[in-house]
């Protein structure tokens, strides 16, 4: 009898070791219940596609601030906010020097690169032109901000850009010039609500590379003074204008002068009879277009 207590004892060892679980030597890894995508699969797949939709429907929440609000939903129900304060090569599309901010409803120039050569802001909400909004920027040779709301632009805002070629402020709420940076060939403010004393005796006196000058449907009761010789269209039609001199276009005491450039003067729309003033044109090639009876 004692010699099988031993064996039986080594018997009943062996079942219990036999029916143990075996120990699992994988890595431990988590698993999405009903998936087999790893847990760290599923957080990179959420990154990327958060990173991938930061900005939506003109909105910008920082990806942190997403995957807070993923995983907590006591925040589920906010909102983001709008950023107004996005980089401009992401509010606008900036391509080889060139800025394109058109029809975005920008109420104000947005900071621009500092190597941009062309800038496009047409059709927006923009109000006022600051010496600040240019004082960085001396690349500049073409600026359009055609469309907007503009009534006021501080002295010096443009006096920096001594390479700016063209410059549009048409279909704005001017009453005022200001002052113009010396090579411009071509201006145009048509469109706006200038009258004769917004414009300095001297506004254009200095601009010798000035071609085209265009001043259509504002306020003038005059023709401007002192026209550089380098102008070659001048459009002043339906403004209010009611006197020309003989030193208007010509000069009164060099009746050998000729306007050898001047190609086209646009005066219909005024208030003048022009054939009453017919000494004024006599240095010009064509006479100006306009109502003579």
């Amino acid at each position: 009898m004692k010699t099988l207590q031993p064996a039986f004892f080594l018997f009943a060892f062996v079942l219990l070791v036999k029916s143990a679980p075996p120990i699992q030597q994988e890595a431990l890894q988590f698993y999405d219940y009903d998936t087999d995508v790893t847990m760290g699969s599923l957080i990179q797949q959420d990154y990327e596609t958060l990173s991938k939709d930061i900005r939506k429907d003109g909105t910008n929440v920082s990806l942190d601030t997403a995957l807070s609000l993923q995983g907590d939903d006591s925040q589920l129900g906010a909102r983001p906010t709008k950023d107004t304060n996005l980089p401009t090569c992401l509010l606008c599309v900036c391509l080889s020097g060139s800025v394109y901010c058109e029809e975005i409803d920008i109420e104000a120039v947005p900071p621009l690169p500092k190597e941009t050569a062309y800038l496009y802001a047409r059709f927006n909400k923009i109000k006022r032109i600051a010496v600040s909004d240019f004082a960085d920027i001396t690349t500049l040779r073409r600026i359009d901000f055609s469309g907007n709301m503009i009534e006021e632009i501080e002295d010096g805002a443009f006096s920096k850009l001594l390479l700016l070629e063209e410059l549009s402020l048409a279909e704005n709420r001017l009453v005022k010039l200001p002052v113009l940076p010396p090579k411009l060939t071509t201006f145009n403010a048509n469109q706006n609500r200038i009258k004769s004393r917004g414009i300095k005796a001297n506004a254009f006196k200095k601009l010798t590379n000035l071609a085209y000058l265009y001043l259509g449907h504002n306020a003038l009761e005059s023709v401007p003074l002192n026209l550089p010789e380098s102008l070659r269209i001048l459009h002043l039609q339906h403004n209010n204008i009611t006197t020309i001199t003989d030193d208007t276009f010509c000069k009164s005491n060099n009746t050998r002068y000729i306007r050898t450039r001047m190609d086209e003067i646009r005066l219909e729309g005024n208030p003048i009879l022009l054939a009453k003033h017919v000494n004024a044109f006599a240095c010009l090639r064509t006479l100006p277009v306009g109502t003579y009876y």
